[in-house]
Protein backbone atom coordinates (compact mmCIF):
# COMPACT_ATOMS: atom_id res chain seq x y z
CA UNK A 1 0.00 0.00 0.00
CA UNK A 2 1.32 3.28 -0.65
CA UNK A 3 0.12 5.70 2.12
CA UNK A 4 0.89 9.43 1.40
CA UNK A 5 0.45 12.02 4.80
CA UNK A 6 -1.23 14.50 3.27
CA UNK A 7 -2.57 16.36 6.58
CA UNK A 8 -3.36 16.33 10.23
CA UNK A 9 -5.90 18.48 12.19
CA UNK A 10 -3.93 21.97 12.51
CA UNK A 11 -6.51 22.38 16.41
CA UNK A 12 -5.35 19.07 16.95
CA UNK A 13 -4.44 18.51 20.80
CA UNK A 14 -2.59 15.03 21.99
CA UNK A 15 -5.42 13.25 22.30
CA UNK A 16 -7.31 14.35 18.72
CA UNK A 17 -5.87 13.46 15.76
CA UNK A 18 -8.00 13.65 12.80
CA UNK A 19 -5.83 12.89 9.84
CA UNK A 20 -6.14 12.18 5.98
CA UNK A 21 -3.93 10.55 4.08
CA UNK A 22 -4.02 9.18 0.38
CA UNK A 23 -3.86 6.09 -0.71
CA UNK A 24 -1.74 5.77 -4.12
CA UNK A 25 -2.47 2.41 -5.04
CA UNK A 26 -6.02 1.99 -4.52
CA UNK A 27 -6.91 5.05 -5.36
CA UNK A 28 -9.19 6.56 -2.60
CA UNK A 29 -9.35 8.77 0.46
CA UNK A 30 -8.43 7.23 3.97
CA UNK A 31 -9.33 9.73 6.81
CA UNK A 32 -9.63 9.27 10.37
CA UNK A 33 -11.95 11.42 12.22
CA UNK A 34 -13.97 11.75 15.41
CA UNK A 35 -16.84 8.79 16.00
CA UNK A 36 -20.20 10.56 14.58
CA UNK A 37 -21.82 9.66 18.38
CA UNK A 38 -24.98 7.27 18.38
CA UNK A 39 -27.51 10.56 17.74
CA UNK A 40 -25.31 11.34 13.98
CA UNK A 41 -25.31 7.64 13.30
CA UNK A 42 -29.06 6.69 13.60
CA UNK A 43 -30.28 9.79 11.81
CA UNK A 44 -27.51 9.06 8.94
CA UNK A 45 -28.50 5.44 8.62
CA UNK A 46 -32.23 6.26 8.91
CA UNK A 47 -31.84 8.62 5.51
CA UNK A 48 -33.76 7.38 2.17
CA UNK A 49 -31.35 8.42 -0.35
CA UNK A 50 -32.08 6.72 -4.20
CA UNK A 51 -29.80 3.92 -4.40
CA UNK A 52 -28.67 3.59 -0.77
CA UNK A 53 -30.06 1.32 1.61
CA UNK A 54 -30.77 2.29 4.81
CA UNK A 55 -28.27 1.20 7.56
CA UNK A 56 -24.53 1.54 7.84
CA UNK A 57 -23.18 -1.89 6.77
CA UNK A 58 -20.74 -3.74 9.53
CA UNK A 59 -17.64 -2.35 7.74
CA UNK A 60 -17.93 1.23 7.04
CA UNK A 61 -18.11 4.04 9.47
CA UNK A 62 -19.85 7.61 10.08
CA UNK A 63 -17.05 9.97 11.15
CA UNK A 64 -16.51 13.80 11.32
CA UNK A 65 -13.82 15.69 10.28
CA UNK A 66 -13.79 19.86 10.61
CA UNK A 67 -14.18 21.95 7.87
CA UNK A 68 -10.77 23.55 8.48
CA UNK A 69 -9.43 20.09 7.12
CA UNK A 70 -10.78 20.75 3.22
CA UNK A 71 -7.90 21.80 1.59
CA UNK A 72 -6.10 18.64 2.85
CA UNK A 73 -9.06 16.57 1.95
CA UNK A 74 -8.82 18.25 -1.70
CA UNK A 75 -4.87 17.52 -1.69
CA UNK A 76 -5.72 14.47 -0.97
CA UNK A 77 -7.82 13.79 -4.22
CA UNK A 78 -5.34 15.87 -6.37
CA UNK A 79 -2.93 13.02 -5.17
CA UNK A 80 -5.13 9.79 -5.43
CA UNK A 81 -5.93 12.02 -9.27
CA UNK A 82 -2.04 12.40 -10.29
CA UNK A 83 -1.44 8.32 -9.06
CA UNK A 84 -2.52 7.47 -12.58
CA UNK A 85 0.32 9.35 -13.89
CA UNK A 86 2.62 7.18 -11.98
CA UNK A 87 5.07 4.77 -13.41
Amino acid sequence: MSLLFVGIDPNTGDHESPTVWADLEEKELVLQGWKAGPALEAKCAALEIPGHAIGIPDTEAVIRIPARMVGMIREACDAVERADQLP
